[in-house]
């Protein structure tokens, strides 16, 4: 990964962080991470639990973010969300969900319940 890259992806975590927070999400965690995989974000919705994958691309190919995160990504973040949530008894009682959040560098596409445990 170039540093430009990287440079890329980090700002639209911070950009992604703080249109979660607008929008009502406590962050709890940012690029959390284990052996098994990472979490770009982790944040609190009314009494969900929800592990944001965050997508930074120059440019988002509409037809393509259904394949945007394939089933090893997928997997490697429900293994790191269940090893969060075994860390975290708080949140026994509460619900999972996980989203994809694209930034293109000015538009965010968010999709809430972009998988699931049926998905991988």
């Amino acid at each position: 990964m170039s540093v430009a890259t990287a440079r890329l992806g980090k700002a639209g975590e911070r950009r992604v962080q703080r249109f979660l927070e607008a929008n009502g999400y406590d962050i709890r965690e940012i690029n959390f991470r284990t052996q098994r995989g990472e979490v770009d974000i982790i944040g609190v919705y009314e009494s969900t639990v929800v592990f944001v994958e965050v997508k930074t691309w120059r440019h988002v190919p509409i037809e393509g973010l259904e394949h945007a995160v394939n089933r090893r990504k997928a997997r490697r973040i429900l293994q790191t969300a269940r090893f969060y949530l075994q860390s975290h008894p708080e949140f026994v009682e509460y619900e999972v969900r996980f989203d994809v959040v694209f930034f293109d560098g000015s538009r965010l596409t968010h999709i809430p319940n972009a998988f699931g445990e049926s998905d991988v």
